[in-house]
């Protein structure tokens, strides 16, 4: 330690490989962390064998150890590197439970290193449930009503005294992993079992599925300063994980009173409990009375306090690593603003919209129910004025085949109560369905459980959406409905499709008749900035979103260094995900170095990318081609780089190219050759490159034809996909027929590629970089799997 008390040498855990609940946003925190403490002069050490994160790139950390963050290891880089002092709340459930174990073996007395921030007793009275509501019955803070146990016996005895419905809960698990409802011993045996298998101790907890969820972020110091810095609803009842929820924020359903009542109660918890730094509280709140219960409190930064960070654009882990160093919040300044302190509760004139991306389609045999434990790998955060314009355009970012609330033409249901009562992953396209079919507010509100308020504003779009189903053509709507659809997060496209319906297969050319028309009306968007202060304060800042809810831009476009723009990866989902965002900060840093305004399109709260710090200019918004070109004629830049954001930069190449935009990197019809697989084979027989004998897709008969040639097992690949969806090996002719059907849908206008399957074959990859087809350097890698 240093005269004043600091550390000389800090140890952060990261959290490791990408888990279902564990994900990016903690590549996210444990930078900002790092970063808060090299800026000290302090040498920092990360151990996370996560190869694809930013924060084991070079020059995060002094010191990075590719190695699992378990006792055992950690224990060895300690003793290697003897560090002052050690964060654990910047790498997840993972580096919580390794330096609980850390303290309980004796390691960290041993080797003299100090845990800062929120001390290790703290972290063990928030994850030991017994222990958990023993410390808020001190403070007569409500808990629900649970029982710890330590056997299937002891968990039936539990659930017979409670009274059935009950949950069941591992404790130190993360995103709800072995936790589940159950309303009878038999459910309760088989989820007791799986939670065991997680975690020695289980909690029996009393259902209260059907009421509200709320969260508050809280921040405190140890000088017992405290600030709320965000609250958030779920749009869901208790019951769905959180992690599974549509969550807004701030609040939009709860009386002010209920809004007081749960931040003091929040920061009472804090300060009882002794945090230092930053926790998430959870409640539930009873929607016909002002009662509570505290449903867990995390003392450690979450994916909700991702979202929380991002959506309010305060700091959350700088500040908590800064706390973490024995600042006080009087101590530091609002990193956004640079003008306000830190000990400052942010103000929100916009509502932000977090909705989870899942990817259950890829499993076979998975339940989409959704319920207590986490299923989601990725979600989004959408920004805008109002709910309708916000759940539109987070509607649109999940990419999931659907275009906002209204669009959902796909989606077969037979019984509607039974779709709403049991939640999947389509619910919210569900209750479009329900609205359509002549379910009222009152109706989905008793199957659903939902507060009525998100439902009404649910049914403004749908309102909106059959006033513009009731036109033919364009010269029909009037400015005001065209602004009024607009302002309800409506795209062009959705609205061209509500005005054509199925009269045209060109919907691209229809939505750029949509954009003309409308510019001709003198509707655009604006930019607004997301400067923590509500603009009660004046702020220049770099964190921006595009509204239809405004009349000027909140910034002038008059920059002197020419721009270039990076096209972010969107949602993490299989396949893409925490690798692009490392891709994306590496190009703005580069953009940077080079002398040009960098700026970022995406809209993932887990990334490092969509930091307030990371480039000039971050649009939270649309990787749309409507949103893209609104920025692009806004920047005016030098070039857009496509190349490392994965799927959606590259699917918007050819549009971008004919609009005469400069694809700084492979050109537009480089990519396409690539990515249309009709193409890239064709190219290959010209060039007398080896490949499997091939055909594209015409009809089933012509498949027919060639697979007798060639005999099974062929593999099906459909074009401009990501990480092989849709792509399927096929053994008989049933097979063929179901994945040409699924290839054709995921790849729409784009060929279908049938190609002898070679069998046994080893698998060999090339990665390269090159100019002008000249390979400057390249890694050669082998699997171990066949291909």
């Amino acid at each position: 330690m240093t005269s004043n008390g600091k550390p000389k040498k800090v140890l952060v855990l990261g959290s490791g490989a990408l888990k279902i609940g564990e994900a990016g946003e903690f590549d996210y925190s444990g930078s900002q962390a790092l970063k808060a403490i090299r800026e000290e002069g302090i040498k920092t050490i990360l151990i996370n064998p996560n190869i694809a994160t930013v924060q084991t790139s070079e020059g995060v950390a002094d010191e990075v150890y590719f190695l699992p963050v378990t006792p055992f290891f950690v224990e060895k880089v300690i003793a290697k590197e003897r560090p002052d002092g050690i964060l654990l709340a910047f790498g997840g459930q993972t580096a919580l439970n390794c330096g609980v174990a850390l303290y309980r073996q004796g390691v960290l007395d041993r080797y003299n290193v100090k845990v800062l921030g929120t001390p290790v007793e703290t972290i063990i009275a928030t994850e030991d449930r017994e222990l958990f509501v023993e410390k808020l019955n001190e403070i007569n803070v409500k808990t629900i009503a649970s029982e710890a146990v330590e056997s299937i016996e002891a968990a039936r005895k539990a659930a017979k005294h409670l009274g059935y419905p009950v949950i069941i809960r591992a404790a130190f698990a993360l995103g709800g992993l072995g936790s589940g409802f159950c309303d009878n011993e038999e459910e309760l045996d088989i989820l007791c079992e799986k939670a065991f298998s997680f975690s020695p101790q289980v909690l029996v907890e009393k259902s209260l599925k059907g009421w509200k969820e709320i969260e508050y972020e809280v921040v405190r110091d140890a000088y017992d300063n405290c600030i709320t810095v965000c609250n958030m609803e779920n749009f869901d009842p208790l019951g769905i994980h959180t992690g599974e929820s549509i969550v807004i924020a701030p609040s939009q359903t709860l009386s002010n009173n209920e809004y007081h009542k749960l931040r003091s109660l929040a920061i009472r918890i804090i300060r009882h409990l002794g945090i230092v730094g930053e926790c998430n509280v959870q409640y539930a709140l009873d929607p016909e009375s002002e009662d509570y219960r505290v449903i867990e409190v995390n003392a450690r930064l979450s994916r909700s306090s991702a979202l929380a960070s991002k959506a309010t654009g305060y700091p959350l882990a700088f500040i908590a690593a800064k706390l973490g160093l024995g600042y006080g919040l009087f101590d530091l300044k609002n990193s956004v603003t640079r003008t306000t302190p830190a000990f400052f509760e942010p103000a929100l004139d916009y509502c932000v919209c977090k909705i989870p991306r899942w990817d259950l389609g890829k499993f076979h045999g998975v339940s989409r129910e959704l319920g207590s434990s986490m299923k989601s790998v990725g979600e989004v955060m959408a920004i805008g004025r109002t709910f309708e314009e916000a759940i539109q355009k987070g509607l649109r970012m999940i990419g999931q085949g659907m275009h906002g609330f209204c669009e959902n033409k796909e989606l077969v249901i037979k019984d509607i109560d039974a779709a709403l009562k049991a939640p999947t992953d389509t619910r919210v396209f569900v209750i479009s369905k329900a609205f359509r079919a002549g379910y009222s507010v009152d109706d989905i509100h008793n199957l659903t459980r939902i507060d009525k308020w998100f439902l009404s504003r649910l049914k403004n779009i749908l309102n909106t959406a059959e006033e513009l189903e009731s036109h033919t053509d364009l010269e029909g709507i009037s400015p005001e409905l065209m602004r009024m659809a607009k302002q309800q997060g409506f795209s062009d496209f959705q609205i061209a499709r509500a005005v054509w319906k199925h009269d045209r297969n060109d919907l691209e050319q229809a939505s750029n008749e949509v954009r003309a028309f409308r510019l001709k009306q003198g509707i655009y968007p604006v930019v607004k900035q997301i400067d923590t202060l509500a603009a009660e304060f004046p702020a220049q800042t770099n964190y921006l979103y595009l509204t239809y809810h405004g009349v000027e831009h909140d910034l002038s476009y008059h920059t002197t260094k020419p721009a270039v723009v990076v096209l972010g990866s969107g949602a993490y989902r299989i396949g893409s995900s925490v690798e692009f965002d490392w891709c994306g900060v590496n190009a703005l840093n580069t953009i940077r170095r080079e002398g040009y305004d960098s700026v970022m399109i995406n809209y993932n709260p887990e990334t490092v990318s969509t930091d307030y710090d990371e480039c000039d200019r971050l649009y939270f918004d649309e990787l749309t081609f409507e949103r893209v070109m609104d920025i692009l004629e806004l920047e005016n830049p030098m070039g857009v780089i496509l190349s490392t954001g994965g799927q959606i930069p590259n699917n918007l190449a050819v549009r971008l190219d004919q609009e005469r935009i400069r694809i700084l990197g492979t050109s537009a019809q480089s990519i396409d050759n690539a990515e249309d697989r009709h193409k890239f084979s064709a190219m290959l027989d010209r060039l007398g490159v080896d490949q499997p004998a091939w055909r594209e897709l015409t009809s089933i008969e012509d498949i027919d034809d060639f697979v007798r040639e060639v005999g099974y097992p062929v593999l099906v690949r459909p074009s401009y996909v990501l990480s092989g969806a849709a792509m399927n090996v096929c053994s008989n002719h049933e097979e063929l027929e179901r994945f040409l059907k699924l290839a054709a849908n995921v790849s729409q206008k784009h060929p279908v590629v049938v190609s002898q399957f070679i069998e046994h074959a080893k698998e060999v990859e090339m990665d390269a970089v090159a100019r002008n087809g000249e390979i400057i350097a390249y890694a050669i890698s082998e699997h171990i799997e066949f291909a």
